[in-house]
């Protein structure tokens, strides 16, 4: 079958690589959070989203266990996607600063978005088994959106994914907020993850990551 976005998709939310990260990720859809009791979790592998045509790709780490594990959309429902998706928005990434649902009517333009890993994993910290299992899934990805120019790394475990996806050695693309590399004919910018670890601390602000998102769109002209 000749591969697509589609199929891609369907592959993805199908998967069952991972006994550990399928066994969580059921489970946290069962017993639900509180403030979440009426919710219909989503609670399989969250596939990519945005648009086709993209010339930014962002890769992430993983869905949050009450985020994207429970809308099935990635950064939607969650803190980390209210900072990337305000961010996207005031850089003309999207077409709505807020992300809910998968109904909400959000549109991103001129960008797409991954993940690493496309479960939800205990702790937030995924396996190196489940990084190898799980990276095929963006190497198909960014295979099928021919127009990306730029890839922004979110945290430095997707800055290190994505080099490996590509084969290339982390010593000679060391990650720093705000760097930009060229790496396998693409340029990488690395940021910090817009995760309350760092948003809370004040290690990224709005304006950083702002910023982040202004230099993808000049990288991508």
């Amino acid at each position: 079958m000749r591969d697509s976005l589609l199929v891609l998709e369907q592959d993805i939310i199908g998967c069952r690589r991972c006994p550990r990260l399928r066994r969580w990720c059921e489970q946290v859809a069962r017993v639900k959070r509180r403030a979440y009791q009426d919710w219909d979790y989503w609670g399989r592998p969250v596939p990519g989203f945005g648009d086709p045509q993209a010339r930014v790709y962002i890769l992430g780490l993983a869905p949050g266990a009450h985020g994207a594990n429970r809308t099935g959309r990635v950064f939607t429902g969650d803190s980390s996607g209210d900072w990337l998706y305000r961010a996207l928005w005031e850089t003309g990434f999207a077409n709505q600063p807020e992300s809910t649902h998968r109904g909400d009517g959000l549109r991103l333009m001129g960008a797409w978005i991954g993940a690493s890993v496309r479960c939800a994993p205990p702790g937030n910290k995924p396996a190196p088994e489940e990084f190898a299992a799980c990276r095929e899934y963006a190497v198909r990805e960014l295979a099928l959106l021919a127009q990306v120019q730029v890839v922004v790394a979110l945290g430095r475990l997707a800055h290190d994914n994505y080099l490996s996806l590509r084969g290339l050695p982390r010593s000679a693309f060391p990650f720093s907020h705000g760097a930009v590399h060229q790496a396998d004919g693409l340029a990488l910018l690395d940021s910090y993850h817009p995760s309350r670890q760092n948003t809370q601390t004040g290690r990224l602000t709005r304006e950083m990551l702002r910023a982040v998102f202004d230099k993808a769109g000049r990288l991508a002209r």
